[in-house]
């Protein structure tokens, strides 16, 4: 049987069930040719012709076509995966309690189709989570203190993005409580963005925008900790639309009383 994504799903011709790393295919697989066994579905079952059939006896085998490559990825599967967490985890699934079969069933979708994209729950999870988030902006890469100030107001909206939405809220509460689940949100997410908003600082220092006789980790943390501080440990705290530019004000003019 073949899911949404036009693939088979982990039954091979001769009834058995490959294992999650069986399915794996390499990265440019050879199409299967081994004709799938005849089975009665009812009349839901897709008549449509096939199109990897073997050559009738009187039909020689064609050798002028070039060999098809490996089946590109589907982007409706990938989002009917992603759609089938979001509504398991609506109905008040835990995390803990999601199984690759059920979010499998609930996507219409072999297991297959999600072992080829993701390796595993963690992973799957991660990219569940990054799909809800806002998206992470453009940066210039080559500016400071303009990059460092985009980085800064897209916490702050991720912030609001989880007030504003209870499910996401409940999903980092339990990620936090599963420590490889939270590993793999670190690893994949957390740390990019640090690193990303260590590189602005450097630049900052290099175009002489922050002084050069502090250590770039104390100047990135004087940055992010307050807008952190909002988000995470005090989510009733306002977060208003001029909260970066304030904040970047105050620590660029110092917090020393000014001398007349």
């Amino acid at each position: 049987m073949r899911d949404q994504d036009g693939e088979r799903d982990g039954t091979r011709g001769d009834g058995r069930h490959d294992t999650p790393h069986e399915q794996e295919p390499s990265p440019d697989p050879e199409p299967r040719h081994d004709p799938e066994p005849h089975r009665d579905h009812g009349p839901h079952r897709d008549h449509g012709p096939r199109h990897d059939r073997e050559p009738q006896r009187d039909e020689a085998p064609r050798h002028d076509q070039e060999p098809r490559r490996g089946r590109p990825r589907s982007a409706a599967a990938e989002r009917a995966i992603l759609d089938a967490v979001i509504a398991l985890l609506e109905a008040g699934e835990p995390l803990a309690g999601l199984s690759i079969e059920r979010i499998a069933r609930t996507a219409g979708v072999g297991k297959a189709t999600i072992y080829r994209r993701w390796s595993g729950k963690e992973e799957l999870f991660v990219d569940v989570v990054r799909d809800m988030e806002p998206d992470d902006p453009p940066l210039s890469g080559t500016e400071g203190l303009a990059d460092l100030r985009v980085m800064l107001e897209s916490l702050r909206t991720r912030g609001l993005a989880q007030r504003s939405s209870a499910l996401l809220h409940n999903i980092f509460a339990q990620m936090k409580s599963h420590p490889k689940l939270w590993d793999e949100y670190f690893g994949t997410v957390i740390a990019p963005r640090r690193a990303a908003m260590l590189a602005a600082v450097r630049r900052a220092v290099a175009a002489g925008e922050l002084r050069d006789d502090l250590d770039v980790e104390l100047i990135d943390d004087l940055f992010v900790g307050p807008v952190l501080v909002r988000t995470v440990h005090r989510p009733e705290a306002p977060l208003p639309d001029d909260l970066v530019d304030r904040l970047m004000t105050a620590l660029l003019q110092g917090l020393a009383p000014r001398r007349v």
